[in-house]
């Protein structure tokens, strides 16, 4: 039951490396769950290897602390945001379609990754100085990369006022979690879609709105 010869020695390095990726991921996911429902303060390192089936002593080969679990979820998600978004704008032909293609990117972050945004509301404060300026600087390029598309879209508009404008757009979209209770089963239904569209429809109304 040997290998075959063909087989290169960087193989199950190359394995090792996925797995353990795959591990953080499920780690980081789990957390998101369980900080949203009961808390950052609330949840242990043994409560997020439980849910992974992995031992509490196992997960600090992934993550030094619990800590350091909520910056790589809230640093992660942020940096995420700042690429997909920038890469829609990049993308599209002009302001109005790069427009609609940032909401709709959005939206969809919202509906799935709901645990995120509602983490990011109650333990955003729990994350070391350091962390908190490395989460924020990464939204506050991604708020710019919208301030930029509405520029074009309402000349002459002072920029303070199209940030409120697309803070405005966030607030409205983000409200997902608590709106829009969704459970899990029901991802790909209609109901999703429904309101996913009404999401869409209303950000842009308010985002276009002279």
């Amino acid at each position: 039951m040997s290998e075959p010869a063909a087989a290169t020695p960087k193989t199950p390095h190359v394995g090792r490396r996925e797995a353990k990726a795959l591990r953080r991921t499920a780690l980081l996911r789990a957390a998101a769950s369980l900080f949203a429902e009961h808390g950052f303060t609330d949840v242990s390192m043994e409560d997020l290897g439980m849910a992974v089936g992995m031992s509490g002593p196992a997960v600090y080969r992934h993550f030094p602390s619990k800590q350091a679990v909520l910056a790589a979820l809230l640093i992660d998600v942020s940096q995420d945001l700042l690429d997909g978004g920038a890469a829609e704008v990049d993308r599209a032909p002009d302001s109005e379609l790069a427009l609609r293609a940032l909401v709709g990117f959005h939206v969809a972050f919202a509906l799935d990754r709901r645990d995120v945004i509602r983490v990011q509301d109650h333990d955003l404060d729990s994350l070391t100085p350091e962390d908190s300026r490395t989460v924020r600087t990464l939204q506050r390029r991604y708020v710019e990369r919208w301030v930029d598309v509405l520029s074009d879209l309402h000349p002459g508009t002072p920029t303070p006022q199209l940030r409120i404008r697309a803070h405005a757009g966030f607030g409205l979209i983000n409200s997902t979690p608590h709106s829009a209770a969704l459970r899990a089963d029901r991802e790909d239904t209609l109901e999703r879609q429904a309101v996913r569209t009404t999401l869409e429809q209303m950000a842009l109304a308010a985002l276009l709105a002279r």
